[in-house]
Protein backbone atom coordinates (compact mmCIF):
# COMPACT_ATOMS: atom_id res chain seq x y z
CA UNK A 1 0.00 0.00 0.00
CA UNK A 2 1.32 3.43 -0.93
CA UNK A 3 2.43 5.46 2.11
CA UNK A 4 0.31 8.55 1.39
CA UNK A 5 -2.80 6.38 0.94
CA UNK A 6 -2.00 4.50 4.14
CA UNK A 7 -1.73 7.78 6.04
CA UNK A 8 -5.01 9.11 4.60
CA UNK A 9 -6.85 5.90 5.48
CA UNK A 10 -5.40 5.82 9.00
CA UNK A 11 -6.46 9.43 9.48
CA UNK A 12 -10.00 8.28 8.61
CA UNK A 13 -9.57 5.55 11.25
CA UNK A 14 -9.80 2.79 8.69
CA UNK A 15 -9.15 -0.36 10.74
CA UNK A 16 -7.69 -2.32 7.83
CA UNK A 17 -5.14 0.42 7.16
CA UNK A 18 -4.32 0.68 10.86
CA UNK A 19 -3.79 -3.06 11.06
CA UNK A 20 -1.58 -2.92 7.96
CA UNK A 21 0.54 -0.14 9.51
CA UNK A 22 0.80 -2.08 12.77
CA UNK A 23 1.85 -5.33 11.09
CA UNK A 24 4.38 -3.53 8.89
CA UNK A 25 6.11 -1.49 11.59
CA UNK A 26 5.49 -3.20 14.94
CA UNK A 27 8.35 -5.74 14.59
CA UNK A 28 10.85 -2.98 13.70
CA UNK A 29 9.66 -0.76 16.52
CA UNK A 30 9.72 -3.60 19.05
CA UNK A 31 13.35 -4.31 18.11
CA UNK A 32 14.12 -0.60 18.54
CA UNK A 33 12.38 -0.49 21.94
CA UNK A 34 14.22 -3.59 23.14
CA UNK A 35 17.52 -1.75 22.63
CA UNK A 36 16.43 0.64 25.38
CA UNK A 37 14.07 -1.44 27.51
CA UNK A 38 15.31 -5.00 27.98
CA UNK A 39 12.23 -6.50 29.68
CA UNK A 40 10.02 -7.75 26.88
CA UNK A 41 6.75 -7.13 28.78
CA UNK A 42 7.73 -3.49 29.34
CA UNK A 43 8.89 -3.15 25.74
CA UNK A 44 5.59 -4.51 24.45
CA UNK A 45 3.70 -2.05 26.66
CA UNK A 46 5.75 0.81 25.23
CA UNK A 47 5.08 -0.49 21.72
CA UNK A 48 1.32 -0.44 22.29
CA UNK A 49 1.50 3.08 23.72
CA UNK A 50 3.66 4.20 20.81
CA UNK A 51 1.36 2.77 18.16
CA UNK A 52 -1.61 4.41 19.88
CA UNK A 53 0.29 7.72 19.93
CA UNK A 54 1.15 7.35 16.23
CA UNK A 55 -2.53 6.96 15.39
CA UNK A 56 -3.65 9.83 17.62
CA UNK A 57 -0.93 12.24 16.45
CA UNK A 58 -0.99 11.25 12.80
CA UNK A 59 -2.61 14.55 11.88
CA UNK A 60 0.59 16.32 13.04
CA UNK A 61 2.75 14.56 10.42
CA UNK A 62 3.58 17.27 7.89
CA UNK A 63 5.20 15.15 5.14
CA UNK A 64 8.55 16.72 6.04
CA UNK A 65 11.06 13.89 6.13
CA UNK A 66 10.14 10.25 6.14
CA UNK A 67 7.00 8.92 7.73
CA UNK A 68 8.94 6.04 9.28
CA UNK A 69 11.44 8.53 10.73
CA UNK A 70 8.60 10.54 12.24
CA UNK A 71 7.12 7.42 13.80
CA UNK A 72 10.54 6.28 15.02
CA UNK A 73 11.04 9.59 16.82
CA UNK A 74 7.72 9.09 18.66
CA UNK A 75 8.76 5.55 19.63
CA UNK A 76 12.17 6.70 20.91
CA UNK A 77 10.50 9.49 22.90
CA UNK A 78 8.14 6.93 24.45
CA UNK A 79 11.13 4.75 25.37
CA UNK A 80 12.84 7.68 27.05
CA UNK A 81 9.65 8.67 28.87
CA UNK A 82 9.30 5.10 30.17
CA UNK A 83 12.92 5.07 31.33
CA UNK A 84 12.52 8.45 33.06
CA UNK A 85 9.25 7.45 34.70
CA UNK A 86 10.84 4.28 36.03
CA UNK A 87 14.05 6.10 37.01
CA UNK A 88 16.09 3.97 34.64
CA UNK A 89 18.00 6.83 33.01
CA UNK A 90 21.22 7.83 34.62
CA UNK A 91 23.49 10.07 32.62
CA UNK A 92 26.69 11.15 34.29
CA UNK A 93 27.83 14.76 34.10
CA UNK A 94 31.27 14.65 32.54
CA UNK A 95 33.06 17.38 30.70
CA UNK A 96 34.26 16.84 27.19
CA UNK A 97 37.71 18.13 28.12
CA UNK A 98 38.29 15.03 30.27
CA UNK A 99 38.26 12.64 27.34
CA UNK A 100 39.00 12.50 23.62
CA UNK A 101 37.19 10.30 21.16
CA UNK A 102 39.35 7.53 19.84
CA UNK A 103 36.98 5.15 18.19
CA UNK A 104 35.42 5.14 14.74
CA UNK A 105 31.61 4.78 14.71
CA UNK A 106 31.90 1.83 12.38
CA UNK A 107 34.37 -0.08 14.57
CA UNK A 108 31.82 -2.67 15.56
CA UNK A 109 30.88 -3.74 12.04
CA UNK A 110 33.80 -6.17 11.93
CA UNK A 111 32.83 -7.97 15.13
CA UNK A 112 30.24 -10.66 15.85
CA UNK A 113 26.87 -8.89 16.17
CA UNK A 114 25.74 -11.05 19.09
CA UNK A 115 28.91 -10.20 21.03
CA UNK A 116 28.42 -6.52 20.27
CA UNK A 117 24.80 -6.60 21.43
CA UNK A 118 25.82 -8.24 24.71
CA UNK A 119 28.51 -5.61 25.25
CA UNK A 120 26.13 -2.73 24.45
CA UNK A 121 23.46 -4.22 26.73
CA UNK A 122 26.02 -4.38 29.56
CA UNK A 123 26.78 -0.64 29.40
CA UNK A 124 25.55 1.68 32.14
CA UNK A 125 22.15 3.05 31.11
CA UNK A 126 23.39 6.55 30.24
CA UNK A 127 26.13 5.22 27.98
CA UNK A 128 23.80 2.69 26.38
CA UNK A 129 21.02 5.18 25.67
CA UNK A 130 23.33 7.77 24.13
CA UNK A 131 25.25 5.14 22.13
CA UNK A 132 21.98 3.80 20.72
CA UNK A 133 20.60 7.25 19.96
CA UNK A 134 23.78 8.45 18.25
CA UNK A 135 25.30 5.40 16.56
CA UNK A 136 22.28 3.17 15.94
CA UNK A 137 19.42 5.66 15.50
CA UNK A 138 21.46 8.46 13.92
CA UNK A 139 20.46 11.31 16.22
CA UNK A 140 22.83 14.28 16.52
CA UNK A 141 24.22 15.37 19.87
CA UNK A 142 22.01 18.47 19.91
CA UNK A 143 18.89 16.30 19.46
CA UNK A 144 20.05 13.86 22.14
CA UNK A 145 20.72 16.74 24.53
CA UNK A 146 17.19 18.06 23.97
CA UNK A 147 15.59 14.63 24.36
CA UNK A 148 17.42 13.86 27.60
CA UNK A 149 17.63 17.34 29.09
CA UNK A 150 21.43 17.34 29.18
CA UNK A 151 24.15 19.44 27.59
CA UNK A 152 25.60 18.66 24.17
CA UNK A 153 29.00 18.14 25.82
CA UNK A 154 27.53 15.60 28.23
CA UNK A 155 26.06 13.70 25.28
CA UNK A 156 29.43 13.72 23.53
CA UNK A 157 31.26 12.69 26.67
CA UNK A 158 28.87 9.82 27.38
CA UNK A 159 29.28 8.60 23.80
CA UNK A 160 33.06 8.67 24.12
CA UNK A 161 32.90 6.70 27.37
CA UNK A 162 30.49 4.20 25.82
CA UNK A 163 32.75 3.65 22.82
CA UNK A 164 35.79 3.22 25.02
CA UNK A 165 33.99 0.71 27.18
CA UNK A 166 32.76 -1.24 24.16
CA UNK A 167 36.18 -1.19 22.55
CA UNK A 168 37.80 -2.42 25.76
CA UNK A 169 35.27 -5.22 26.23
CA UNK A 170 35.70 -6.32 22.60
CA UNK A 171 39.48 -6.30 22.90
CA UNK A 172 39.98 -3.40 20.50
CA UNK A 173 42.21 -1.35 22.78
CA UNK A 174 45.05 -1.53 20.27
CA UNK A 175 43.36 0.81 17.77
CA UNK A 176 45.49 3.79 16.77
CA UNK A 177 44.24 7.24 17.73
CA UNK A 178 44.99 8.57 14.26
CA UNK A 179 42.52 6.10 12.74
CA UNK A 180 39.70 7.40 14.84
CA UNK A 181 37.11 10.14 14.73
CA UNK A 182 36.69 12.80 17.37
CA UNK A 183 33.31 13.98 18.47
CA UNK A 184 34.54 17.54 19.14
CA UNK A 185 33.58 18.71 15.67
CA UNK A 186 30.32 16.82 15.35
CA UNK A 187 27.69 18.90 13.63
CA UNK A 188 25.63 18.61 16.80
Amino acid sequence: MEESLLIRLCLKQDHTAQEFLYKKYAPRFLALILRYIPRRDDAEDVLVESIFKIFTKLDTFKNEGSFEGWMKRLVVNDCLMFLRKNKMITVGIDTLNEVKADLDDHFFMEKDLDAIKLVIDSLPSGYKIIFNLYVVEGFKHKEIAQLLGISVNTSKSQLIHAKRSIRKQLGLTHLEADNSKTEDNDDE
